[in-house]
C-alpha cells in the first residue's frame, strides 16, 4: 500500500474516533436532564398515589352508629345515629330521647309488650308437686341509657341489661312449708249472694298454695289473672268511683283485702296498695286493698327472710287466709314493725 493510502486511512480512523468522542460528550451532557425528568415522573406518581389514598380514606369513614342487641336472640332491636340525634351538641336532649325509648322497650306500649316481666310465683299442685311459674325479668333502663351514651363516641353494639330473678326457695323445703301458721286473717261474706260468692271462691283458689320465696315479689293481678266471664267470674256489686255498681268479678277485692291483713302481720314490704273509693264492710276502715285487672294491683315483696306458703280456706261465708312456713324457719321470721 502506498504512503498516500496509509495517510488517508489514518485520517479516516482519526475522524471516526473524534466522532465517537463527540457522541460520548453529548450523551453525558443530557444525563442531568434525563434524571430530572425521571424525578418529575416519580413525584407525579407519588402525588397520584397520595390522592388515591385520600379518596380511599374518605370512602372508609362511615358515620358512627350504635346497635342495641337482644342478648338472647342476638337480634338488632334498634340502630341509633348519635350525631343525628344531637350527641355532642345537645347531650341532655339526646339522653332524654334515649331514656324515653328505654322506658318503652322495658315497660311496653299500648301495642307492644315490654321486656319487663312480673314474677309468676310457683304453686303447690293438688298432687303435692310444684307447678312452675315464671321468673321476674327487669330491664334496667338507666343502665341501658348509660351504655348507649358511652358507645356513642365510637359506635358499636350494646346488649340489653336484662336481670332475671328466680323464686327464692329450696324445692326440698316445699313438703314442710305448711307446718306452722305464722299469720292469718278471716273475713265474712253472705254466701247467699251467688255471684259474689263464686268470685271470692275463684280468686281464693288462685292464691291458695302459692309459694313466696325469700325476696319474691307477689302481684295479686298476675297471680289471679283476668276476673272476666271467660275465666268463670260472675256479675256482682263492685265499688267504682265512689258508687256500688254491678260488674263482672265483684268480690275479688275481699280476697285481696283479706290477704293484705294476713301478710301485714309479717315483715313484707309493699310495692303497690290502694284503698276503695267507698267504705267496705268486711274489713275495718283503711284496712282494704282494692284491685282491678289491668289497673290497680296489690303487690308486695317477701322481706321476712324465709320462704312462706299462702293457704286460702273458703266456705260457709268465711274466708281465712293463712301464711305458713316450715317449723325450722319459724324462729328466723322477721315480723312486721
Amino acid at each position: 500500500m502506498s504512503k498516500l493510502k496509509w495517510g488517508i486511512l489514518l485520517m479516516l480512523i482519526g475522524s471516526l474516533i473524534g466522532l465517537a468522542g463527540c457522541s460520548g460528550k453529548a450523551a453525558g451532557d443530557n444525563e442531568p436532564e434525563k434524571k430530572a425528568a425521571e424525578e418529575k415522573v416519580k413525584e407525579e406518581e407519588k402525588v397520584k398515589e397520595e390522592q388515591v389514598k385520600e379518596e380511599e380514606n374518605k370512602e372508609e369513614v362511615k358515620p358512627v352508629v350504635v346497635n342495641v342487641i337482644d342478648p338472647n336472640t342476638k337480634a338488632v332491636l334498634k340502630t341509633f345515629s348519635p350525631a343525628e340525634m344531637g350527641f355532642g351538641d345537645d347531650d341532655e336532649k339526646y339522653k332524654a330521647d334515649l331514656a324515653q325509648w328505654a322506658k318503652e322497650i322495658a315497660r311496653g306500649t299500648d301495642t307492644k309488650q315490654g321486656y319487663d316481666q312480673r314474677m309468676t310465683l310457683d304453686k303447690i299442685g293438688p298432687d303435692g308437686k310444684i307447678i312452675k311459674g315464671q321468673p321476674e325479668v327487669i330491664l334496667e333502663e338507666s343502665e341501658l341509657v348509660d351504655k348507649i351514651f358511652a358507645a356513642s363516641v365510637s359506635g358499636g353494639d350494646v346488649e340489653l341489661p336484662l336481670y332475671v330473678s328466680e323464686s327464692g326457695y329450696d324445692p326440698a323445703d316445699v313438703p314442710y312449708l305448711g307446718e306452722v301458721v305464722v299469720a292469718s286473717y278471716t273475713t265474712h261474706f253472705n254466701s247467699g249472694v251467688a255471684g259474689r260468692t263464686k268470685n271470692i271462691e275463684l280468686s281464693a283458689e288462685a292464691i291458695n298454695n302459692i309459694i313466696l320465696g325469700d325476696g319474691d315479689h307477689f302481684s295479686f293481678n298476675t297471680t289471679v289473672g283476668p276476673s272476666d266471664e271467660a275465666h268463670g267470674y260472675q256479675p256482682a256489686e263492685e265499688a267504682i268511683n265512689g258508687k256500688l255498681v254491678m260488674g263482672i268479678g265483684g268480690g275479688i277485692c275481699q280476697t285481696s283485702s283479706t290477704l293484705f291483713n294476713a301478710v301485714d302481720k309479717v315483715g313484707v314490704s309493699y310495692v303497690e296498695k290502694h284503698h276503695h273509693s267507698v267504705t267496705v264492710g268486711y274489713v275495718p276502715k283503711g284496712r282494704d286493698a282494692t284491685v282491678s285487672y289491668g289497673g290497680k294491683d296489690f303487690r308486695f315483696e317477701n322481706t321476712t327472710g324465709i320462704p312462706l306458703l299462702v293457704k286460702a280456706n273458703f266456705g260457709n261465708g268465711v274466708l281465712t287466709i293463712e301464711i305458713r312456713t316450715a317449723k325450722k324457719y319459724e324462729g328466723m321470721l322477721k315480723k312486721a314493725v
